[in-house]
């Protein structure tokens, strides 16, 4: 009786060893947007999608970063892209779009649909995904109307599609030359890693 027991313990031990030990179902996380995102001007591995990424491996999450920004893109160009990117499954997503319009000065009304074409886009491939919307700002220089309904996008989308919102992703960075590269628009290696921390808030209770 007491060799049974043992046995049967032993055959325990070893399945809950091997459960253990089972590599976990992968879930991806994209991050779709323009510089910011792909790290423009710093190494692949300080952009803060990577730093990102270097938190979920630290706490062992079974979580893949899947950096999907492009230098110079408009809303627009996100907006034709999409369906491609979302070949890769999508459980939780991050719009990172919009800087570049209003640096442009390209109608608001155009940003706005574009940012919900994605949404929706994202919506009916992947209807359990997460959304996460980075809020974005514009400098004074754009005047003061065009940068207060620049601001305003965000958060509206947000409330209307049920989305996490990132208030404004370069929160202490953006304006503050010694996290910035020479441009003033971009952020340095220092930069990242703040603007890691302002994502982290929003999506670690996500994941």
């Amino acid at each position: 009786m007491s060799t049974k027991l043992t046995s049967a313990a032993t055959i325990i031990l070893l399945l809950a060893l091997v459960s253990a030990f089972q590599p976990r179902p992968q879930k991806h996380i994209i991050f779709f947007g323009d510089s910011l995102a792909a790290g423009y001007g710093v190494a692949p591995s300080q952009s803060f999608p990577s730093v990102i990424q270097k938190r979920i491996d630290s706490l062992q999450l079974p979580w893949r970063v899947v950096n999907a920004g492009v230098s110079g893109e408009t809303s627009a160009d996100g907006r034709s892209r999409i369906d491609w990117v979302l070949r890769t499954p999508a459980d939780i997503f991050v719009l990172e779009l919009g800087a570049n319009d209003g640096l442009r000065g390209i109608p608001l009304t155009g940003t706005t649909a574009n940012l919900q074409a994605i949404i929706d886009a994202v919506k009916a491939k992947y209807p359990a995904a997460k959304i996460i919307l980075a809020g974005m700002q514009m400098p004074p220089s754009m005047g003061a109307t065009y940068t207060n309904a620049f601001r305003n996008i965000f958060p509206s989308l947000a409330a209307r599609n049920k989305c996490a919102l990132i208030p404004f992703l370069l929160q202490n960075v953006g304006g503050i030359p010694r996290l910035n590269q020479p441009d003033g628009i971009h952020p340095n290696p220092a930069g990242h890693r703040i603007v890691a921390d302002n994502v982290w808030k929003i999506l670690k209770p996500l994941l």
